[in-house]
C-alpha cells in the first residue's frame, strides 16, 4: 500500500478530471477478482453521487455495449493488462472515443498504453503463499478505486445529506432523514396549570411518564416521575397541589422538522426519557419518547 501511494503522480489528478468532467455515466470493467473490485467500485461511484455502471467485457461484446455512451470515461481493472478477455471491450471503448483509466499491476502492459492514464497497482508479491491467488495486488486495486471515488466526491462537495438520501435504509440514511415528527406521539392528556397533581398523576400514567401543563395554548411546562417522586417525599398532600405551582417550567423541547438524532442528543444532555413538541408558535403538537426513537434506529 505504501508502494503505491508512493508512485502516484500526477497520473491521478488527471484520472480524477477526467471522472469529475464526464457528463456521461462512468464504465467499469475487469474479469476475474478483477472483475469483483470493478463491481464494488462502481457500487462506491453509485452511492456517492457519480452514475457509474459495471460491464463485463465479455457481455460487452453481446449488447452490453449498449450501455455505453460517448460521454462516458470507463474504468478497466487488470493485474496483467493482457487479459484477452478485455481487448473486445477496449477496442470498442476506444472507437467510440470514451477514455479509458487503467488500474494495473504491470505499466508496460498493453492496457495500461492505450489508456488515456494508467495508475500503477504493481505489488511486490501476492500474500498467497504460492504467489499466485490475487490478494495484495486486489488490495491495492481496491484502495486505488476508493481513492478515485473519495477524491471525486470531494471535489463535487457531495454532502453527508445527500449519502443519506441514497441510502435510505441503512443506519446512517436513518439517522440523517428521520425527523421527529415521523416518531412522535400525539399530544394526550394536556393539563391546565391549574390542575391538581391527582390529574397530573393520571396524565403520567396515561402518557408514558410525561404530563404536559399549557397556558393560554401554549406549552407552559411539564411534570416526570422524577417530579412526582420528589414532591411526595416532601408533602404528604401533595396529590391535592396545583401542577402550575411545582411543573418544570421552560422545558427542554424538540420541533417537529428536527432530526430524531438531534432530540435523542437532547434527551442524553439533560438526562430525560421524554420531550414536548411544540411548533415554532409555543403549540404542544405531540411528544417524543426515546425507546420510540431507539426503535426508529435514531440512535
Amino acid at each position: 500500500m505504501q508502494g503505491a501511494a508512493a508512485r502516484l503522480d500526477d497520473g491521478f489528478a488527471r484520472a480524477v478530471r477526467l471522472l469529475a468532467g464526464a457528463t456521461g455515466r462512468v464504465i467499469v470493467s475487469g474479469v476475474g477478482k478483477s472483475g469483483l473490485i470493478a463491481r464494488k467500485l462502481a457500487a462506491t461511484l453509485t452511492s456517492t453521487g457519480t452514475a457509474a455502471t459495471y460491464i463485463h467485457p465479455v457481455d460487452s461484446l453481446h449488447g452490453d455495449l449498449g450501455l455505453v455512451g460517448r460521454n462516458d470515461v470507463a474504468i478497466v481493472f487488470s493485474k496483467s493488462g493482457e487479459s484477452e478477455e478485455l481487448f473486445g471491450l477496449v477496442g470498442s471503448l476506444q472507437r467510440m472515443g470514451v477514455p479509458i483509466i487503467a488500474i494495473t499491476g504491470a505499466m508496460q502492459s498493453t492496457l495500461a498504453r492505450v489508456a488515456a492514464v494508467a495508475l500503477d497497482g504493481a505489488v511486490a508479491e501476492e500474500a498467497c503463499p504460492h504467489d499466485l491467488a490475487p490478494t495484495t495486488s486486489t488490495t491495492v486495486a481496491l484502495a486505488l478505486g476508493d481513492a478515485l471515488a473519495v477524491t471525486l466526491l470531494k471535489l463535487k462537495g457531495f454532502r453527508r445529506e445527500e449519502f443519506a438520501a441514497l441510502h435510505p435504509g441503512g443506519s446512517l440514511g436513518r439517522k440523517l432523514l428521520l425527523r421527529v415528527r415521523d416518531v412522535m406521539v400525539l399530544p394526550g392528556h394536556v393539563l391546565g396549570a391549574d390542575a391538581t397533581m391527582r390529574h397530573a398523576v393520571m396524565s403520567l400514567a396515561h402518557d408514558r411518564g410525561l404530563a404536559v401543563v399549557v397556558e393560554d395554548g401554549r406549552l407552559a411546562g411539564v411534570l416526570t416521575p422524577g417530579d412526582l417522586t420528589r414532591l411526595a417525599e416532601r408533602d404528604a398532600g401533595f396529590l391535592e397541589l396545583p401542577v402550575g405551582g411545582v411543573m418544570t417550567r421552560a422545558p427542554h423541547t424538540a420541533a417537529p422538522e428536527e432530526l430524531a438524532a438531534a432530540a435523542v442528543g437532547t434527551m442524553e444532555r439533560y438526562g430525560v426519557m421524554a420531550l414536548p413538541v411544540v411548533d415554532d408558535g409555543g403549540v404542544v403538537v405531540g411528544a417524543v419518547h426515546l425507546h420510540d426513537l431507539m426503535r426508529a434506529g435514531a440512535v
